[in-house]
């Protein structure tokens, strides 16, 4: 499988996209006491990745699917409403829309000549920008990637914003946290390639996966009212 360099260079975690500031819940998980070594770690990746890593791997494969197919704008608002649908977290949703938000912005600024697309097909979507998975998946297409690249990019960020931001918080051995990331690779692969593999077309988003993990979203808003906190989320 082959990745375009275009794409690498706007998924890098030294991209401006505003990713790194982001723990996919780990912050308020390790606040509250359930996370302290690399196997805990590894247990909160693995579910949340079966759970909405399954759902945000699909809307990934989709978006850039919809983007290939050049689907009208007011399916991209459908197709926003149904991810904001299956985000019961306030907290969540808005995350999600500053993620994309970054990423919309860096691709305004590589693919330049992309933008009035972009605002066009985007009109309906909710501010500041589509959710994360979108704007992923759109990503995908304009940089020369399918559908199953953009659910297996979606699926591993899923695992890895997490395992990032626990060695900030607890000061784990980055290397051993790598390497649980590694193990995961198998699993990535088959919910990633699980969820890109459900098509659908405008008519049919009620298909898409709506796997849901209660507790991540309750940690969500209780991060979201934390006075002192590293991470936006």
């Amino acid at each position: 499988m082959s990745i375009p360099v275009q794409l690498w260079l706007m998924l890098d975690s030294r991209s401006p996209a505003g990713a790194h500031s982001h723990s996919g819940g780990m912050e308020a998980a390790v606040t509250s006491g359930y996370i302290d070594t690399v196997e805990d770690v590894r247990d909160f990746c693995r579910g949340r990745l079966h759970t909405t890593g399954r759902v945000v791997a699909s809307f990934a494969a989709t978006a850039c699917r919809a983007w290939q197919q050049g689907w009208e704008p007011s399916a991209w608002s459908s197709l926003d409403a149904e991810f904001g649908a299956r985000t019961p977290s306030a907290a969540t949703r808005t995350a999600s829309r500053k993620l994309g938000s970054g990423l919309y912005r860096l691709l305004r600024a590589t693919v330049p000549d992309q933008v009035g697309a972009l605002n066009q097909q985007w009109q309906g979507c909710a501010h500041p920008a589509p959710h994360h998975p979108l704007v992923l998946g759109a990503a995908t297409a304009l940089s020369g990637g399918d559908a199953r690249i953009a659910g297996r990019l979606a699926a591993l960020g899923i695992c890895t914003g997490p395992a990032s931001a626990a060695v900030r918080l607890l000061g784990l051995d980055p290397f051993a946290v790598h390497a649980m990331t590694a193990a995961l690779a198998d699993e990535i692969e088959q919910v990633a390639d699980s969820a890109a593999g459900v098509v659908v077309d405008p008519e049919g988003l009620a298909a898409l996966p709506r796997d849901s993990a209660p507790a991540l979203e309750l940690l969500a808003d209780v991060h979201a009212q934390m006075e002192v906190r590293l991470f936006a989320s």
